[in-house]
């Protein structure tokens, strides 16, 4: 009989992303900024959370929370690699009145097309989520409402281009391919952001949860499970995700799916795929670099993943965690391998732009410190509608129906957070 490993609520143990320094107020702080002294006391990150409104910036993760008001600049879109743009803010901003400012945003899937990355005006900061007992508490419930639900594109439709992508990795074109649906929600009334924020974040505090405008009138919002790249200091971490089955609310049934995926042929090759990618991309910055054997679990309140921690240490002091985050992006979790090909089927077999989905979201400073994340388990909102994401990764031993119920499991983060339904 398997045995479940001991299995973290995050990463594998969150132990293994760094701890904030100084802690637990880790960004510092412009010199404008009016804030609490730094403290843990209870209630410290929940008061950010609930101090959040659309417009705002609000970035929770491992490590600490984010809450940003206004924009003292904006990252401009040019050729230049995004990294090298975003140190050009950050040091512009630096020269100026602010003595040690940040980043914070989100960056698309294509690379080349426009990122939403600002330096606020002012960032409050607080320790983790997780850390505060008052996370516990319950979210206000979803306002009863008649929402409307259409699927971009039918789940037979998605299911036949899994089945087309399976056909061409058996002739050997390629060997894996992420494919994505949408999930159109409406619903009568304007949305209320700050309470579907507050619900992602109670529901899944060890997480990644995050709300960022992209353009006016649009939030992108979300809580990804999945840690891209982390630098403080000279100490780098990456948690890759892939593979992955849905979660029971059944305790047996839950712990059975739990030990399967651990075993599963399909799956574990689909992860080593992924940690492989992981691995050749950040070595070439490391001194030194550490990959687990095998994968370990995490769990969101949705989904069981096959997840490993990868840590090293940078060799060379000025490249920022978003140079790496870059060069990482995307990973095969996200995409497929050979990339290339991959975008190519992602272009032809998917009927709309994935934006922001699938790419990158999270803070940086002028040090090179930052946190960057996988946009994953998120959504769009724009007045009375959400647009949601959910993908799964097609290798040759996928099946259809098996890919698009996991696509469906994923959409229950958000669907929770509206209180809609499939």
């Amino acid at each position: 009989m398997s045995t479940v490993p001991q299995v973290a609520a995050h990463p594998p143990a969150s132990a293994s992303i760094p701890a904030p320094s100084p802690a637990p107020d880790a960004t510092p702080l412009p010199a404008p900024v009016r804030s609490a002294p730094t403290s843990s006391a209870v209630g410290a990150a929940t008061g950010l959370l609930d101090a959040f409104r659309a417009g705002d910036r609000f970035l929770a993760t491992p490590t600490r929370t984010l809450l940003a008001h206004g924009v003292l600049s904006e990252v401009p879109h040019g050729t230049d690699p995004i990294a090298e743009r975003v140190a050009d803010a950050l040091a512009e901003a630096r020269a100026g009145r602010h003595a040690a400012p940040v980043v914070l945003g989100a960056i698309p899937f294509d690379q080349d097309a426009p990122a939403a990355l600002v330096v606020p005006e002012t960032v409050r900061t607080g320790p983790a989520l997780a850390s505060d007992p008052l996370v516990a508490l319950p979210a206000d419930a979803p306002r009863a409402g008649a929402w409307t639900v259409r699927p971009h594109p039918e789940p037979e439709q998605y299911a036949k281009g899994v089945a087309a992508a399976v056909d061409r990795m058996w002739k050997g074109e390629f060997s894996k391919v992420v494919l994505a649906r949408t999930l159109e929600v409406t619903g009568p009334d304007e949305l209320d952001i700050a309470a579907m924020v507050r619900r992602l974040a109670r529901r899944d505090p060890c997480g990644y949860t995050f709300a960022l405008p992209t353009r006016p009138g649009r939030t992108l919002l979300g809580a990804s499970p999945e840690l891209l790249v982390s630098r403080r200091g000279n100490q780098l971490v990456s948690n890759p995700l892939a593979g992955s089955t849905p979660r029971s609310d059944d305790l047996a049934e839950d712990v059975r799916r739990a030990a399967a995926l651990l075993e599963s042929a399909k799956d574990l090759h689909e992860h080593a795929v992924v940690v492989d990618a992981v691995h050749q991309a950040m070595a070439p910055y490391c001194s030194s670099i550490d990959v687990p054997a095998r994968p370990s679990l995490i769990r969101t309140a949705a989904m069981w993943h096959l997840s490993t921690t990868v840590t090293g240490t940078l060799a060379h002091p000025e490249v920022s965690a978003l140079e790496i985050a870059s060069s990482l992006h995307p990973t095969p979790a996200v995409c497929g391998t050979p990339t290339p090909l991959a975008r190519e089927v992602i272009r032809e077999t998917e009927p709309f732009d994935r934006g922001f989905f699938t790419g990158i979201v999270g803070w940086g400073d002028a040090d090179g410190n930052g946190e960057w994340v996988v946009t994953i388990r998120c959504a769009e909102a724009e007045e009375r509608t959400l647009r949601l994401y959910a993908g799964a990764g097609v290798v040759a031993a996928s099946v259809p129906e098996a890919e698009t119920a996991e696509t469906a499991a994923k959409f229950r983060t958000f669907l929770h957070a509206v209180g809609a339904e499939l």
